[in-house]
């Protein structure tokens, strides 16, 4: 599950304190198996403000549709509202991988629809679940990670050889 968070919160205060915060309180519901350690990055759309994101691994009996009924529970808790998509958010939670699998039903994919072009969300999960299989790709959160981080050259600059300095037609 990937956590996320760009707004102070009255009673939690930043960003970094509200995922520990909705980490406990997740903790109240299903069994938290690992979590990990809280990055900071840029925005992605709108938002001004930076991101604290993190991963965490549950343990639950739930169906991903359950849980993420749960999860949106804990989103109104800590004063969610629904609006602008990729706007400033208090906590944003998102289930990534299943265990099961792929599960589509009713406002839910999982794997997660963007999950794979996310360094935000790779980067926490590489450090808590490495080998953990997208069962879309078959590649590990690890390989995925490394796929979209990994330098690529620069593109070649075509220059037309009547154009080259000192070389005639």
């Amino acid at each position: 599950m990937a956590l996320g968070s760009n707004v102070r919160h009255g009673r939690h205060g930043g960003p970094r304190r509200v995922l520990a915060a909705a980490v406990a309180a997740l903790a109240d519901h299903v069994t938290v198996a690992a979590v990990a350690p809280v990055i900071v990055t840029a925005p992605v759309g709108p938002s001004l403000r930076r991101y604290a994101n993190g991963a965490v691994v549950v343990r639950t009996a739930l169906a991903p549709d359950a849980l993420l009924a749960l999860l949106k529970a804990v989103e109104r808790g800590f004063g969610r509202r629904r609006g602008r998509r990729w706007g400033a958010r208090v906590l944003d939670l998102d289930i990534v991988l299943w265990s099961g699998g792929i599960w589509r039903g009713k406002g839910l994919a999982v794997p997660h629809r963007g999950f794979r072009g996310r360094d935000f969300v790779l980067l926490p999960a590489t450090r808590i679940a490495a080998d953990w299989r997208d069962p879309a790709t078959g590649l590990t959160v690890a390989q995925l990670y490394g796929r979209l981080t990994r330098p690529r050259p620069l593109p070649k600059r075509g220059v037309p050889k009547a154009a080259t300095p000192g070389k005639g037609p």
